[in-house]
């Protein structure tokens, strides 16, 4: 029960901290109303395999979400309560640290879960864009990506010496992350050797593995276990140096 009102507790000060709601959620979503109503864009091309560039900007913006919330929300959110010594105070009562990660994470897995639902109802019934045919193979890739984002974001915190510290590792991560996503110039039209090098990355091979779950299929293993080993490493790396001080 009390873990419950610590997931409640940091869910309505994640609210209160417009990190996750407005960057993550509300500016992805605005970004999307606007994308959509560029006609260019919702013409099928044949460079995306006859893919209208629109519909690929779907999935990369709930890979916007994601990364928003690991990268900068949860390692800013944590870094200041070590440095304000809230996580060394709460070693000496029955909640302990620990719950208090734990119910930071649900927070922002449930923000992540509305952000996604958001996301895609309004691709579907505002801009005709269709739902993944896979949706399981979908939710498998979308809970790796979940999992290895929220690994880095817990290594960036253990790694930073302070807020401002995890906040600056968070920023300078999220951008070429975001690039390797497709953000700015689609996978599909990259160089074939940056492609390469996107495919590697988390939200590369998140994207990938969206990509096979909106055509219907299961995920290719090569992006499935590029997301399982971030998860492990860096979340394995993330326990060994966190400091609860």
């Amino acid at each position: 029960m009390s873990t419950l009102r610590l997931i409640r507790t940091e869910t309505v000060l994640s609210i209160r901290d417009k990190i996750g709601p407005l960057w993550g959620v509300g500016f992805p979503l605005v970004l999307l109303v606007i994308l959509g109503n560029v006609p260019s864009l919702r013409e099928p091309q044949e460079v995306n395999g006859g893919v209208a560039t629109f519909d690929l900007y779907v999935p990369v913006l709930i890979l916007f979400n994601l990364a928003m919330l690991a990268l900068i929300a949860v390692p800013t959110v944590l870094a200041g309560y070590r440095q304000a010594g809230v996580l060394r105070r709460l070693q000496t009562t029955p909640v302990g640290p620990a719950r208090v990660l734990t119910a930071q994470l649900v927070a922002n897995l449930l923000t992540a879960v509305v952000a996604t639902v958001v996301f895609l109802a309004t691709a579907r019934f505002a801009f005709g864009v269709g739902l993944p045919d896979a949706v399981l193979s979908f939710v498998v890739a979308w809970l790796l990506v979940a999992a290895a984002m929220l690994g880095i974001g817990l290594l960036i915190t253990a790694l930073a010496t302070g807020q401002p510290q995890a906040s600056a590792i968070g920023t300078v991560l999220y951008f070429p992350l975001m690039f390797c996503a497709g953000l700015w110039v689609p996978i599909t039209q990259m160089p074939p050797l940056l492609r390469d090098i996107s495919h590697a990355t988390p939200l590369g091979a998140g994207m990938q593995a969206f990509q096979d779950a909106y055509a219907g299929n299961f995920p290719a293993a090569q992006p499935l276990l590029i997301l399982t080993g971030y998860a492990v490493v860096s979340a394995a790396a993330a326990v060994r140096w966190f400091r609860w001080s």
